[in-house]
């Protein structure tokens, strides 16, 4: 099973491409283009490196957020649109659940990923790695930096990982002490977004193009 990643919720881009769950080619770039501008031609050379074709995937996996509103809505409509022309299914991925995957991988038993949402926010959440399956026990969601690390257990240790926990690993260390370890991991995730899609492909959660939804978890600018 060919899977096509692709996640654009950051301004560190990402795309990869993957067989079975197994790692064939990945592109990662932050660069001062936008996703809109090399997105597509991002794709293209993974496909290349892994002497493959775009016909030749069989499903498409999106990191749908939360992060960036127009990086969300690039990758969306990316993955929508080659989910429509080739009739394959897609999968919407969770940016939080990925950037855990990462820190699950590397040892991490109790993982919080934390991104930066402006306005004195984090998208944060709390995972709990149990085996190959990471289990939500703070919910995904748009808190202020204080009131999530509130919700975090005590008496354990917690590594937290993304720019948000980088962000405020001052706050982090005032409330957690040495129980709150902020790792600094590279922020490419497209691998992940492949992995936790072909594992939600094999469980028969594969959509149409046009059922893909995204993770925003508050409201936009404009909305507000």
């Amino acid at each position: 099973m060919l899977i096509l990643a692709v996640d654009t919720t950051t301004p560190a881009g990402s795309v990869a491409l993957l067989r079975d769950g197994a790692l064939l080619a990945e592109c990662n770039a932050e660069s001062g283009l936008t996703h809109s501008e090399r997105l597509l031609a991002t794709v293209d050379a993974v496909l290349a490196a892994a002497k493959a074709t775009l016909a030749d995937v069989d499903a498409f996996a999106v990191a749908a957020g939360p992060g960036s509103f127009t990086g969300i809505r690039i990758g969306l409509g990316t993955v929508k649109s080659f989910c429509f022309a080739s009739g394959k299914p897609g999968l919407s991925v969770s940016t939080l659940e990925a950037l855990a995957l990462k820190g699950a991988v590397e040892g991490g038993r109790l993982i919080a990923p934390m991104l930066d949402a402006k306005k004195g926010e984090v998208y944060a959440a709390l995972f709990a790695a149990r085996g190959e399956a990471l289990v939500e026990i703070v919910p995904q969601g748009a808190y202020r930096p204080e009131a999530f690390l509130a919700r975090l257990p005590a008496r354990r240790v917690i590594r937290l990982l993304g720019n948000g926990a980088l962000l405020y690993r001052d706050q982090i260390a005032a409330r957690l002490g040495r129980r709150g370890l902020v790792v600094a991991r590279t922020p490419f995730i497209g691998h992940e977004v492949g992995r936790l899609g072909f594992a939600a492909l094999a469980a028969g959660k594969g959509v149409p193009g046009a059922a893909l939804q995204p993770f925003y978890h508050r409201k936009s600018q404009a909305e507000e």
